[in-house]
């Protein structure tokens, strides 16, 4: 048995690690804790040992002796020489399942599973609650970027209003080359696929599901309310189109695919409710203008950020690669260290935080700004009628332009904050007017001061 310092609180031997999964990160995780035991044991105040890895298939060459690797997850996680668990299988059934089973044996598990910790964080806590093991996260959202443990431990002792990232690189990427080249959304698509920033299956990215399990992740955290996948409100980046791009452009905009999570109550500018309005948190996914002097603006190509307001601290901004193995890898062992550590000096990692039991905002209740593009037809009055359904459903226009004459006529709209709600009457009702051609499209606008 490898020695170790004698722990005046916790266990007085060797942290064993079991890794579950050994793809892009977990294979970056293995290197490290193989790598860099005297780093690690250093960091911890005891040796961390790798007891062994769970994967699909032993006979694959992955560059780690035979004796490590196993197909039996279960029996793996069971072993009394593992105190500690990785999670970096992916899905949700298995993951909860194992997870589960270290979590109630007293182990302490570090995942990077955004999708299972979307739905059943609370179902986790509890069972980490139950033994008072460590559950950590970090790698979860946001690859390298530290914003998980900031909004559990650094801004414990603030109000967070409001919590706003790009958080999916993949499609980050795709609105970057669209913007910066002019190409279509299939040709970038196409292009993000072979340079590996996509999947063959782009669906969890390019329709926003993988940026909602990540919303709700940070939404839980920031409003101490628990707040599921379902909760979001999701649109994904598909139907962006170059004439939107062109069209962001004139505004001196450009698109995102934005996570936004954040306090609200009433419609900001208009006086609130007698009674002073119930707080609730909205947490939706959707692309967006924003303009181009906002510091999310400058995030392209697959990085990610993330921008943190709270009373107190101000605007925090946290930038980075978002994805990848040693990126995330580099989250993963920093969890691991800080729960190894408590495992050695028997500390605890914070647990879940729910006592605000905010209620959440339908999207139909949520104010911002819209964009909207009208193609019409080119005769005198027509500004009139259109501007005339807009007030009669109570959305303020802000400016109002048109552009192209005859059948290339159009008008393009920006409102000031209305409720979706509202807006989405007014648009129902501009396709249906006889002088209106169609609806092309109706894009939010975010990060403005109006």
């Amino acid at each position: 048995m490898t020695a170790t310092t004698k722990s005046p609180w916790g266990i007085d031997r060797p942290i064993g690690v079991a890794v579950l999964g050994m793809g892009n990160v977990g294979t970056e995780v293995v290197r490290i804790l193989r790598e860099q035991p005297q780093d690690l044991q250093a960091r911890v105040g005891a040796p961390v040992v790798l007891r062994g890895v769970a994967v699909r298939n032993v006979d694959i060459d992955r560059g780690v002796p035979a004796e490590l690797l196993t197909t039996d997850a279960e029996a793996l996680v069971a072993r009394d020489d593992v105190d500690l668990v990785v999670e970096l299988i992916g899905g949700i059934d298995l993951p909860r399942q194992l997870i589960l089973a270290a979590l109630n044996a007293g182990k302490s598990v570090v995942t990077a599973n955004k999708a299972l910790l979307a739905e059943y964080t609370g179902e986790l806590a509890a069972a980490a609650e139950n033994t008072r093991a460590d559950l950590y996260f970090e790698a979860a959202v946001a690859g390298a970027i530290p914003v998980v443990r900031p909004l559990i431990q650094s801004l414990a002792g603030d109000r967070v209003d409001r919590v706003v990232g790009i958080v999916n690189g993949t499609t980050n990427y795709i609105l970057s080359a669209m913007d910066e080249t002019g190409a279509d959304y299939a040709a970038a698509l196409a292009e993000a696929t072979r340079l590996g920033y996509a999947e063959a299956d782009p669906t969890a990215d390019v329709q926003g599901f993988d940026a909602a399990s990540k919303a709700a992740i940070l939404a839980s955290l920031a409003f101490h309310t628990r707040v599921t996948a379902a909760d979001v409100y999701r649109e994904g980046i598909s139907r962006i189109t170059e004439e939107d791009l062109e069209t962001a452009s004139a505004l001196d905009c450009t698109v995102k695919l934005l996570a936004i999570c954040e306090r609200v109550v009433g419609i900001p500018g208009e006086p609130l409710p007698e009674d002073g309005g119930k707080e609730r948190v909205s947490v939706r996914v959707y692309p967006a203008l924003i303009p181009r002097k906002h510091p999310l603006a400058s995030v392209t190509g697959a990085f990610n950020a993330v921008v943190v307001e709270a009373q107190n601290a101000g605007r925090l901004m946290f930038y980075g690669q978002g994805a990848g193995g040693a990126p995330t890898a580099s989250a993963v062992l920093g969890d691991l260290v800080m729960a190894a550590r408590n495992k050695f000096y028997g500390g605890r990692a914070p647990g879940e935080s729910v006592y605000a039991e905010l209620p959440i905002a339908p999207i139909g209740d949520t104010p911002t700004r819209y964009h909207v593009n009208l193609q019409v037809e080119d005769r005198p009055g027509v500004l009139a009628k259109v501007a005339g359904e807009f007030a009669k459903h109570e959305v303020s226009i802000s400016t109002v332009r048109q552009e192209g004459h005859g059948e290339g006529a159009r008008l393009v709209v920006v409102t000031h904050h209305a409720l979706e709600s509202a807006l989405a009457e007014t648009v129902t009702a501009l396709a249906n007017m006889e002088s209106v051609t169609s609806v092309t499209s109706v894009l939010r606008l975010e990060g403005t001061e109006e």
